[in-house]
């Protein structure tokens, strides 16, 4: 059980590596768009071969999968809307106004953005076979892009060092919260119900990157995204090779 909160909070330090970075490092934003759509590869990968497919293998056709897809994409959409009018809208951006969006909204975003992919750490222990390299790989990269814009537009929008680090810290913690809870929550669960959670994950996180990362990586990123997403896509699957 503490493996899981362990491994949670390591990939959710990421997030506090990228604001320290985005804090002290000129970042262009071409490089941060390429970043970003490999990272978006890399969790594209995770969803398809470390989420969909063991959810596929678990529910033994049952429907479990359907319904856990469609239920993520839906609750990350809806809350992502409340989010967005609340003042969260545009947190991964690098270009903020000062004053734009409320402090609340962008933190509930970051954490709303943040939770499917970190519970599906704790998830990923249930087997016993140990945490996937490939899981952690796309959460930790992943986190770095999303991370440094949301810092740089955060300090374009007048917000403190230390208070964006202190925003990065608490993230990290709710993680490695998540992570555990997935582990805990779930560990008596059956298959249908893992199954079901596995989809639910996978749709949230993909509706993430449709809706948030992937198309500032592209903004930013110009053609190259394509590219640099197949590349961070193949690299994650051969590390599911490995697992």
């Amino acid at each position: 059980m503490w493996a899981a909160l362990g491994w949670g909070l390591f990939a959710g330090s990421s997030l506090i590596l990228g604001g320290v970075l985005a804090l002290v490092l000129p970042i262009r934003e071409r490089w941060l768009g390429l970043i970003m759509a490999f990272g978006a590869g890399v969790l594209i990968s995770a969803v398809a071969y470390e989420l969909v497919a063991e959810a596929f293998e678990t529910s033994a056709g049952n429907g479990s999968l359907a319904l856990g897809l469609s239920s993520g994409a839906l609750t990350f959409f809806i809350g992502d809307l409340l989010v967005d009018r609340m003042g969260g809208d545009g947190r991964k951006k690098m270009r903020r106004t000062a004053g734009a969006g409320s402090a609340l909204a962008i933190v509930l975003g970051i954490v709303l953005d943040g939770i499917p992919e970190s519970a599906v750490i704790g998830l990923g222990l249930l087997g016993g076979a140990g945490v996937s390299v490939a899981v952690i790989a796309a959460v930790f990269l992943s986190n770095l892009p999303e991370a440094i814009a949301a810092t740089t537009g955060l300090r374009s929008g007048g917000w403190r060092s230390s208070r964006i680090i202190g925003l990065w810290v608490l993230v990290a913690l709710v993680s490695g919260v998540a992570s555990l809870l997935g582990y805990a929550v779930f560990d008596s669960a059956g298959p249908g119900a893992l199954a079901f959670v596995l989809a639910f994950a996978g749709g949230a996180i993909l509706t993430m990157l449709a809706d948030t990362m992937m198309p500032e990586a592209f903004e930013h990123g110009g053609k190259l995204v394509g590219l640099l997403t197949t590349l961070g896509f193949g690299l994650a699957f051969a590390l599911t090779r490995l697992d």
